[in-house]
């Protein structure tokens, strides 16, 4: 198969943990021709989707990964499969680059995430479609309606919809001195609307990243523990990554949910679980695949190119 990446600049790639890698190694391994690509270089001649793509020879040392050798301008039909993994944010850039994969799909191409589902799962709004495994949430931009969520719970976690890594989210105590100005700052004055979340107890013992590949889970999930004296246990928030078994009540809710992130056209999948609850749902570019690989022997990657054969 000829696979094409769209994936930021290879250069500040990390390859020793970077996921997009971890896959490309994979389908090279597998003797599939590797191509990248940039979202800003597709474009468009009437109805025809195309792109400047470069054909990587892979290699498995991190400091020099990749060799270009062939560059060509390529219809997107052209490829077997397409891997949307550009990382966030969801800007308008972002949104742009899926309407033309939208175009191209009707045109035949394979896109993988289906560009529609990654519109319409936004990471932090999409747990509203599976509320029955979610913490209490709210969404709004008012502040008073925040307060009231806080002065409910007690304890409660903020988040701006557009974040990613750990980036402005903030724990609020009913009785935190620096509440009122936390949610001001928030939700900008109530003009931007934010998640907020009952704080989960269970986040001491990681934020859980399960991997849904197909529609089905991965066995193992990677755990990102806080730091001590941290909320947030996001790897780049400095997290410790460690591989588990799936629990019984992580498998549930995977299996719960893979039929339908199948169904939409997710096939490449990222939950995020803390204790009993579902907290997102990454569909843009979900990660951890080398960690859980190197620590409990795993390999999503595989079966990311078994699912696109």
């Amino acid at each position: 198969m000829n696979i094409a990446f769209i994936i930021d600049p290879l250069a500040g790639l990390k390859a020793y943990k970077d996921s997009s890698v971890f896959m490309m190694r994979e389908a090279a391994k597998r003797g599939h021709s590797v191509w990248a690509l940039e979202a800003h270089q597709l474009f468009a001649r009437g109805d025809v989707i195309s792109a400047h793509a470069q054909q990587l020879a892979l290699s498995a040392d991190n400091d020099a990964w990749y060799r270009v050798v062939a560059e060509a301008v390529k219809p997107l039909t052209d490829f077997d499969a397409v891997l949307m993994r550009k990382d966030p944010p969801f800007d308008q850039e972002y949104l742009y680059a899926t309407h033309l994969l939208g175009l191209a799909e009707t045109s035949g191409a394979r896109i993988v995430n289906k560009p529609q589902a990654l519109r319409d799962y936004n990471e932090k709004l999409a747990i509203l479609k599976f509320a029955e495994w979610t913490s209490p949430t709210l969404v709004t931009a008012e502040l008073a309606r925040v307060h009231a969520f806080v002065d409910e719970h007690q304890d409660v976690i903020l988040k701006k919809l557009d974040g990613m890594g750990g980036t402005s989210i903030f724990r609020v105590r009913h009785d935190d001195p620096n509440r009122n100005a936390i949610i001001e700052v928030q939700t900008e004055y109530g003009n931007a609307t934010i998640m907020a979340q009952r704080y989960i107890p269970a986040i001491a013992q990681g934020d859980k990243r399960v991997l849904v590949i197909d529609g089905k889970p991965i066995s193992h999930a990677l755990a990102r523990i806080p730091k001590a004296g941290e909320t947030r246990g996001n790897l780049a928030a400095g997290g410790k990554g460690v591989a588990m078994p799936l629990t019984a009540r992580e498998r549930e809710i995977a299996e719960a949910l893979g039929p339908t992130l199948k169904r939409d056209g997710l096939t490449i999948v990222g939950l995020d679980i803390i204790g009993d609850y579902l907290t997102e749902v990454n569909v843009t570019s979900p990660t951890c695949m080398v960690e859980i690989f190197e620590q409990a022997g795993v390999n999503a990657a595989e079966a990311v190119i078994a699912a696109l054969s």
